[in-house]
């Protein structure tokens, strides 16, 4: 079991502005819309909370946001689930960025000294400060997307660990990486990793499935980059349409157990975002 305690990414104000914005309304529409305040809802989005729960009930409906997710942002009372069933150790590795953290994960067997890291961190010195003491030798370096907070550390930990094959989406600027496109699968030891091409946030995203196919009665595990988070979904930096397109599928074919490793804040399950996520209905 991994107990967690990083924050969610976005409070309720960031994901107000981020529905603002996807439904290519201004505060004065959406207050006029809604029938709320345009002062409440400024307020809102500058983490000033006042808006009762009428008020996020119209608001959810004009944004086409899952009220029960909005609201429990308001209470600040998002549910996490327990964080079980994984058929192998799972490292998160958090790195200050900004205001808030980047995650970069490390899975590996539990009896073993070896792993797989997911994204590098924001910040080498930072990575080394949160590396897991049993993580001698990797096997496998895997990017999501080519953003500073997400690959900072990975000169430094291919210069650390020696000759290591890393491996980011097609068309993504990582250098000296192997690209993989939709449904490619690596095999490292007893692990299965399988590439989801998921431009969205960026053109060149990729998640990663990753499992043990000897087990599969057990939990996968879903690296998901900045597709979406616990309680919220990435900025639609490329394509909003398409980053709608990929959460969305996602959210279809992965079974219920799948624990999400977002790129920013804690971990989940698919289950859970089904239900509460606000941008899922």
């Amino acid at each position: 079991m991994v107990i967690e305690h990083a924050p969610l990414e976005d409070e309720l104000g960031d994901v107000l502005e981020k529905a603002i914005r996807h439904a290519g309304l201004n505060e004065q529409a959406l207050a006029l819309q809604a029938e709320v305040d345009v002062g409440k809802i400024r307020d809102a989005i500058d983490y000033r909370y006042d808006l009762t729960p009428s008020e996020l009930r119209r608001l959810a409906g004009v944004l086409q946001l899952n009220e029960v997710g909005v609201q429990a942002l308001a209470d600040g009372r998002y549910p996490l689930p327990g964080i079980a069933g994984l058929p192998f150790c799972l490292y998160p590795l958090r790195t200050l960025h900004g205001i808030g953290v980047a995650n970069a994960y490390i899975v590996g067997d539990c009896c073993k000294n070896a792993g797989v890291l997911f994204d590098t961190g924001s910040d080498p010195i930072m990575l080394r400060r949160v590396w897991p003491a049993a993580i001698k030798r990797l096997d496998g370096v895997f990017i999501t997307h080519a953003e500073t907070e997400h690959t900072g550390g990975l000169v430094e930990v291919v210069r650390q660990f020696g000759p290591v094959p890393v491996f980011c989406p097609m068309d993504a600027q990582v250098l000296g990486a192997s690209a993989l496109a939709e449904g490619s699968r690596i095999n490292l030891g007893s692990i299965e990793i399988e590439a989801l091409a998921t431009p969205g946030h960026a053109e060149a995203h990729n998640c990663y499935v990753v499992r043990v196919p000897k087990v599969s009665d057990r939990a996968t595990l879903l690296v998901s980059g900045d597709l979406f988070f616990a309680g919220s979904v990435g900025g639609a930096y490329f394509s909003l349409k398409q980053l709608r397109k990929h959460l969305a599928r996602l959210l279809a074919a992965l079974p219920d157990t799948t624990v999400v490793a977002p790129g920013h804040g804690p971990l989940t399950t698919i289950k859970n975002e089904r239900t509460f996520n606000p941008f899922v209905l």
